[in-house]
């Protein structure tokens, strides 16, 4: 027996577990979303982080990594059940088909295994919804939770697209905005604290005394599908 698992978000950067092969690709109808929330991991319940789900939308394609596990029924069990405690936020387990650039007719790999969530709020505690970019990149900059901030989930997924050569333009914009948020933050504190000798120059210029605090944005990327 053997089962692959395809990772859209932290599998791609820390899979956490034993597998045996790894191969690039997408799988087809679905987009990502930062519509979950996670109260344990990189956020708390008084402060929840988002973190990226899968939301069905024809004609869209999703890009990341298919697991392999093979070795035997304990290797394989212990393999799921690491993965079912990692993504307990996660209340669906669908099986979908797996490809590569080599060939976008037909499959390489069918039944893939992928976690998502159920977009209900009424049956799913942890689906957020959607929200403006401005409103998710705050909640983002600011959540934190024993795994880390949500900021750097979010910053690694886009540098994890990256190196997969497959960046994404909707990731790339919320991680702008969140660097925008960020900065400005940044930019305030500063202002605030700013030295008595400093202050005593004049006007603070935020494009030259500041710009250490200013991140730096990426370039947003073109796709040809709603990815």
């Amino acid at each position: 027996m053997v089962f692959w698992v395809f990772g859209y978000g932290s599998l791609l950067w820390n899979p956490g577990f034993n597998y045996d092969d790894r191969i690039i690709g997408y799988i087809k109808s679905y987009k990502r979303v930062f519509d979950l929330a996670c109260i344990d991991h990189r956020g708390t319940p008084q402060n929840p982080a988002r973190t990226c789900t899968l939301e069905r939308s024809e004609g869209s394609i999703c890009w990341g990594a298919a697991y392999c596990v093979r070795g035997g029924p304990e290797k394989e069990r212990l393999a799921m059940e690491y993965l079912e405690r990692r993504e307990c936020e996660y209340d669906s387990k669908t099986l979908v088909e797996f490809y590569t650039e080599s060939d976008a007719s037909k499959p390489i790999l069918t039944g893939v295994i992928v976690f998502t969530s159920t977009p209900d709020r009424a049956s799913n505690k942890y689906y957020l919804g959607p929200a403006p970019l401005e409103e998710m990149a705050r909640q983002i900059a600011t959540a934190s939770g024993p795994c880390g901030n949500n900021r750097e989930y979010l910053f690694r997924l886009e540098k994890s697209m990256q190196d997969i050569g497959h960046e994404e333009q909707y990731v790339i914009e919320l991680a702008n905005e969140v660097r925008k948020v960020l900065g400005s933050a940044n930019a305030v504190n500063e202002v605030e604290t700013v030295p008595a000798s400093l202050s005593a120059q004049g006007p603070i210029k935020s494009q030259t005394q500041l710009s250490a605090f200013q991140l730096p944005l990426r370039r947003s990327v073109a796709v040809a599908t709603d990815s």
